[in-house]
């Protein structure tokens, strides 16, 4: 090749690393970067959402730090304001918002990187977590420092450590690595363990103030094993304390099953594995394929079981590879083990309830698992009604997913879209009516509709599940409701009769002396003609147990014939 050939072509790609003529201009853009000019895509869109979310990323990873790892979890939460300057600069009022837990704790090796590196997190496996992108805290970090220009304050300490270590850093937007300003550490004076997150930004706290209280709330709801604490700019302090030391039992990492896999996700893994044929691969890497099932599909789609696994990211067998995925598809697996997942359980759910709302019913229901695009998921729901809670025009829907409540875009859920449509009349429930519909799916992969992780999608599998789900409490509370009206009936008659006891008595007590032996009755022959008629009126009054528990007729009548009183 002659040098002039060569030099044209190296002008060539110099010409096209700036536009190839055309004036364009073309570098590459940090993930920290694209998510600091679009930070409205993790939920950071305006002083109001910035500071709701923010609160909301640093509970779920103290959350995530503690249940997950079988710890009873203790919060606080701390939002206070920055005082103006006296000159006044015209900016808008700043928060510093403080997050501190009993979790696990960060190890020091990994303080700078978790929070100071975009999509570095210990949530990329399949595994149920409240956090899937390891965006979250990073978002609310890279919001402070464009809002507010300070930097995230973190203390950690782990378990059994002798030490509590600090850093005070900032992210490099363009790098998207972290800057660490100070950092330090000292001995641990006591046995505190967890991590204590600190960090300014601009925020609307007049307007967030609701949505941050009832997020704060409907946590406790759905974590009544949880201690919290919330300190707001106002002066308030909401604490919520322990009701339960019962826990969801943690998440456990899995395996892949065969359904959810595509071609990056199956090169990834032959990169990785330590197989030494396509056999071993699909029994050491994969979920529910055992030694006979591995052999039975490669037979069925005549694939060779010796063959290397790294052979298929040669040149030349893409076809081979598309093959492959397209049977792991198609072949009927068993469906994916759901014993890793963490649902919340009924009884949990019910405790949480009643803490909150004071019902005079309740109800729940873990559904048995199933399974979306090879990731399983467990739909449950849990129903309150009466007591304490307001009646509305529909029902308050409290949606969760992996634990997390979901308070924005309620009329793109799915879950609002099966609640609104059911007939709730056929459940004896007319609005407006003090009703509440709790529903919480737990799967390895929620179907988010965005990265805000605000609303779930409508896919068909979780929609039937939570139809069913609540249509099975509903129709335990209509039994409810429908002995409840009975009772009710039963004691309106029973009213009706009871009423006239004490006047038939002391009438009947005159009534039954003969004439020549006349007196007036003494009081106790009119209390024995009291009880034989209330008996009687009791024995002719159906009432049905509520709540399990069974209605004592007379003691009712009694009851209203004491509270009789005659001229």
């Amino acid at each position: 090749m002659s040098a002039s050939v060569q030099r044209s072509r190296g002008r060539a790609r110099t010409a096209d690393q700036r536009g190839g003529g055309t004036g364009e201009k073309y570098r590459e853009m940090s993930v920290a970067e694209f998510f600091a000019k679009n930070k409205e895509l993790a939920g950071f869109s305006n002083p109001t959402r910035a500071l709701y979310q923010a609160v909301r990323e640093l509970v779920e990873n103290s959350l995530d730090a503690t249940d997950a790892k079988g710890i009873l979890p203790w919060i606080h939460i701390s939002i206070a304001p920055v005082p103006e300057p006296s000159q006044g600069d015209g900016s808008r009022p700043r928060y510093v918002i403080s997050v501190e837990d009993n979790g696990v704790g960060v190890p020091v090796t990994s303080m700078a990187m978790a929070f100071g590196k975009v999509l570095f997190s210990s949530k990329y496996v399949i595994r149920q977590t409240r956090g899937m992108y390891g965006l979250g805290v990073k978002a609310a970090v890279l919001y402070g420092q464009m809002t507010a220009g300070t930097p995230v304050e973190v203390f950690s300490a782990t378990k059994g450590s002798q030490y509590v270590h600090m850093m005070r850093l900032m992210i490099d937007v363009q790098r998207n690595e972290p800057r660490i300003l100070e950092k330090g550490e000292w001995n641990k004076r006591g046995s505190w363990h967890g991590t204590k997150v600190t960090l300014t930004l601009e925020g609307d706290w007049s307007r967030a103030r609701s949505k941050i209280l009832e997020y704060v709330k409907r946590t406790a709801v759905i974590a009544p094993y949880a201690e919290i604490v919330l300190e707001t700019p106002d002066g308030e302090i909401l604490y919520f304390p322990r009701t339960t030391r019962r826990m969801p039992k943690p998440p456990k990492e899995a395996k892949p099953h065969p359904h959810g896999v595509d071609i990056e996700q199956l090169k990834s893994i032959i990169r990785s594995t330590r197989a030494k044929t396509l056999k071993d691969l699909l029994v050491t890497e994969f979920q529910s394929i055992g030694e006979k099932t591995a052999v039975d599909f490669l037979e069925r789609y005549g694939i060779d079981p010796k063959l290397k696994p790294r052979e298929l990211l040669r040149k030349g067998r893409e076809r081979l590879l598309r093959r492959l995925v397209d049977a792991l598809m198609e072949y009927p697996f068993r469906s994916p083990k759901s014993d890793y997942l963490s649902p919340i359980g009924s009884d949990i759910i019910e405790i949480g309830l009643r803490r909150m709302f004071a019902p005079e019913w309740v109800g729940a229901v873990t559904r048995s698992p199933k399974a979306h695009r090879g990731h399983p998921f467990i739909v449950e729901v849990g129903i309150a009604y009466g007591g304490s809670i307001e009646s509305r025009d529909e029902p308050l829907l409290l949606r969760y997913a992996n634990k997390i409540p979901l308070l924005y875009e309620e009329r793109e859920d799915v879950s609002y879209k099966v609640v609104s449509s059911i007939n709730w009349k056929q459940y004896n429930i007319d609005f407006p009516a003090p009703l509440v519909v709790l529903v919480h799916i737990a799967s390895t992969k929620v179907p988010y509709k965005g990265v805000g992780k605000e609303s779930v999608s409508d896919v068909p599998e979780i929609e039937s599940e939570i139809r069913n789900a609540v249509q099975e409490i509903a129709r335990k509370l209509r039994i409810y409701l429908s002995r409840k009206a009975r009772e009710q009936e039963a004691i309106k008659r029973s009213i009706t009769l009871a009423k006239y006891i004490p006047e038939v008595a002391l009438s009947l007590a005159y009534f039954i002396r003969p004439p020549e032996k006349w007196q007036p009755p003494r009081e106790e022959e009119v209390r024995k003609i009291k009880e034989s008629l209330i008996r009687l009126v009791a024995r002719n009054i159906d009432l049905p147990p509520i709540d399990g528990e069974s209605q004592d007729p007379e003691e009712i009548v009694r009851k209203i014939v004491e509270s009789v009183q005659l001229d």
